[in-house]
């Protein structure tokens, strides 16, 4: 017996060494390998081509081809100081937004976020949302009209627009208007709210002595990928909401086939029209998407329009459009047509009031809170609120400390399940002497003994699965947070305390930098093939080892189970959520060790409570007076 117990030990030992490797060389060569390969794909191929846009003609069919004028024929890219000289331009000023519309081409080309910084420092650029084609990635938006009939002389993407003078800003707008020559006098009339949304009015006049057939479209064209795209399992590439569906929508969602790679590969497997999606629609909104922010043409809502979706090998580039219904303008009238863009970040409580108050379908849903919406936009709100009670108070205002208290409401709602559950696992420790001479009576009788264990449950009304409930009840909150703390752009660059200064990165501390003194991050060395992934994998931070330790903590009060492989396995899992969160959001991972503190806590008041009862009870056994004997 002596002999055989260190075998068994070494044994699991060895046992526990294999599957920590299996799992560690899984999430390399399944999850981080082919995302490297997916993401070095494509920027190799935008790198290749390294194209500006080239002029279009006037497309034939309106709904089935390209919008009119497209680009700028350069020769190569410029900087974007460069590109944005190479035009005109009316300035854009507002609360939010600083930039310009350009009059080559009369769109919306370059637009910077007031309240955004590229990264934590407070000194460092705005975040640049819009740059026009020819300079580094390119990225605009535009309204017009365009014509199945090749004689209608339209403007193009270097016809130069005239403007009505001016600063386009929130009590100004700006016409801008193009007579072709031919009695034609084109007009565009932009207005802007002091958040993100743009109008564009525009209207045909025709002075001339023929009618004329019109078709109103709208479009955002984005050249190459966008420098921080990451192939994350997050919704970013091409998104429509077409006839009240999402399309280019999360995971589990029916059309999942809008997104950077995928939109990428399918242009690239069918050449030509055959690579475009296409959807009639009556209003919606198409557009492209990052994690935290969105440009997007909207459609009203009684417009009948033909939507479309692709990605365009030969200049590199993404683009949404619709175009409307055919208009015929005779002579001495005028066809007119409005829609909106925005252009900004991805803030709920904004997309929600345009979605309500402008009668744009699911807009909210351009955030990405994936497959537990439901769950995750609830928890955002109630967030979002602590944190401005927090703020109102004057005491902290910080997420981190809000995520916390948010933790303790979870807790609170989950608290009867959790007594329930915990003075079941309570039952179960004090039965496991009483389960180990089962076990050593019927060890080599599987079956037996498994009838007798349930029958022990049975006489000792003990339920072994009700540990697990709050576990099964907290997982889809802990998915929805993950994608709260995501993809939110409230939780970008938010600190918390000492070196967590952004709640959406990953915790900067490793071994690697001895936990921060040395300036740089283990992340940095994923680039490196094959052993930059392993290292930057289990070079684990400060928060993430605090985490593993409170979830072992927790784990070590709950009953052995019975089945060793079992047991070996719930053994290993602080291990496996430590090396699985170690590099995600640190905000999930300050909630999850919080909630593993907050568990032990009820879970030691639980069972001291029922420890005292059980005492109280044998007590009052013992002082019961024996029955007198008989005769």
């Amino acid at each position: 017996m002596s002999t055989a117990r260190p075998a068994m030990d070494k044994k699991n030992l060895i046992i526990t060494i294999v599957l920590s490797a299996l799992i560690m060389v899984g999430w390399q060569y399944f999850y981080e390998m082919p995302r490297l390969k997916q993401q070095q794909a494509l920027q190799a191929q935008q790198a290749a081509q390294q194209k500006v846009e080239q002029p279009q003609a006037a497309p034939n069919a309106p709904a089935s081809a390209a919008p009119a004028g497209a680009g700028t024929a350069a020769p190569a890219l410029r900087t974007r100081d460069e590109a944005l000289a190479q035009s005109p331009r009316v300035a854009i000023d507002t609360p939010r937004l600083h930039g310009s519309i350009a009059l080559k081409g009369g769109r919306l080309d370059d637009l910077v976020l007031k309240d955004y910084r590229e990264t934590v420092d407070p000194a460092s650029p705005q975040v640049v949302l819009l740059s026009p084609s020819g300079g580094p990635e390119g990225h605009f938006a535009e309204a017009g009209f365009t014509s199945a009939d090749p004689n209608v002389k339209l403007p193009s993407y270097d016809t130069v627009w005239q403007s009505d003078g001016g600063t386009l800003s929130v009590d100004h707008p700006v016409t801008l208007s193009w007579d072709n020559g031919a009695g034609l006098i084109f007009k565009r009339t932009f207005s802007v709210d002091p958040n993100f949304l743009f109008t564009v009015a525009q209207t045909v006049e025709n002075k001339g002595t023929s009618p004329v057939s019109v078709v109103p479209y709208s479009r955002v064209v984005e050249f190459g990928l966008p420098k921080n795209y990451a192939a994350l399992a997050i919704r970013e590439g091409l998104i429509a909401v077409l006839d009240g569906e999402l399309r280019g929508g999360c995971i589990f969602c029916t059309h999942n086939d809008w997104d950077y790679p995928k939109i990428h590969e399918f242009a690239v497997e069918n050449p030509g029209d055959a690579g475009i999606h296409k959807m009639d629609s009556q209003g919606g909104w198409i557009g492209i998407t990052t994690k935290y922010w969105l440009v997007a043409s909207v459609i009203p809502s009684d417009a009948k329009v033909s939507a479309r979706a692709f990605y365009d090998p030969k200049l590199d580039s993404f683009q949404g459009d619709f175009t409307g219904q055919p208009q015929t303008v005779a002579p001495g009238a005028a066809a007119s047509f409005t829609n909106q863009i925005f252009a900004g970040a991805k803030e709920l409580s904004i997309l929600a009031d345009y979605r309500d108050r402008l009668n744009v379908p699911l807009l909210d849903r351009a955030i990405d809170f994936g497959a537990f919406w439901f769950v995750a936009k609830p928890l955002f709100i109630v967030l979002e609120k602590i944190y401005g009670v927090l703020k109102h108070l004057g005491s902290v205002g910080n997420f981190g400390v809000a995520i916390l208290c948010l933790t303790v409401l979870v807790r609170l709602c989950l608290f009867p399940l959790a007594n329930k559950s915990y003075a079941s696992m309570n039952k179960m420790k004090l039965l496991q002497p009483k389960m180990a001479e089962l076990k050593e009576k019927y060890g080599e009788d599987k079956q037996r003994m498994n009838t007798e264990m349930m029958a022990l449950y049975k006489r000792e009304k003990v339920n072994p699965a009700a540990g697990c409930l709050p576990i099964l009840v907290q997982f889809p909150v802990f998915l929805a947070l993950y994608k709260v703390l995501s993809v939110t752009i409230e939780m970008r660059h938010a600190h918390f305390f000492g070196w967590i200064k952004d709640l959406s990165a990953p915790d900067p501390t490793s071994i690697l930098n001895l936990f921060g003194l040395l300036p740089w991050h283990a992340n940095d060395l994923i680039h490196i093939p094959v052993i930059g992934g392993i290292i930057a994998f289990i070079s684990i931070g400060v928060w993430p080892i605090v985490m593993g330790f409170t979830m072992w903590a927790q784990m070590r009060m709950n009953p052995t189970p019975p089945d060793p492989v079992q047991a070996r396995m719930f053994a290993l899992m602080p291990f496996i959520f430590t090396f699985m969160l170690a590099h995600n959001t640190v905000g999930l991972v300050i909630y999850w060790a919080w909630n593993n503190t907050l568990s032990i806590l009820q879970q030691r008041y639980i069972m001291r409570k029922l420890e005292k009862a059980n005492k109280a009870k044998d007590a009052k056994s013992n002082d019961k007076p024996l029955a007198p004997k008989k005769g």
